[in-house]
């Protein structure tokens, strides 16, 4: 083996991993965008308490943290996860999202 290759080939497989963790990342948001928007659309949909945190949970990353907060006539549902990894790799990824409860769009 040469010189070349003992440098090539270590820099080669930790750039393979920070791909695989960087993905695993961007799917874990969009897990938690998603979970978000499901919830949102169950509480807008005057779903029970439980019913609504069920939606969002079937979309959740595992382990993530979901939040509903009723603010007048909207509804925020907020999903907040960490990825997997060491130190600083472990990040912590949130998606929101805010829906009108239907209620209010049937009274105007």
């Amino acid at each position: 083996m040469s010189a070349e290759a003992a440098v090539v080939l270590p820099t080669l497989a930790l750039f393979a991993v920070a791909l695989l963790w960087g993905l695993t990342a961007a799917s874990a948001h969009i897990q938690c965008v998603d979970a978000a928007r499901a919830g949102a659309r169950a509480a807008a949909r005057s779903e029970s308490p439980q019913a609504t945190l069920a939606a969002a949970r079937a979309a959740a990353p595992h382990g993530a943290k979901i939040t509903v907060h009723h603010d007048g006539d909207l509804v925020r549902v907020r999903v907040e996860a960490r990825t997997a990894g060491p130190g600083p790799l472990a990040v912590r990824l949130q998606g929101e999202a805010v829906a009108l409860a239907e209620e209010t769009i049937a009274a105007h």
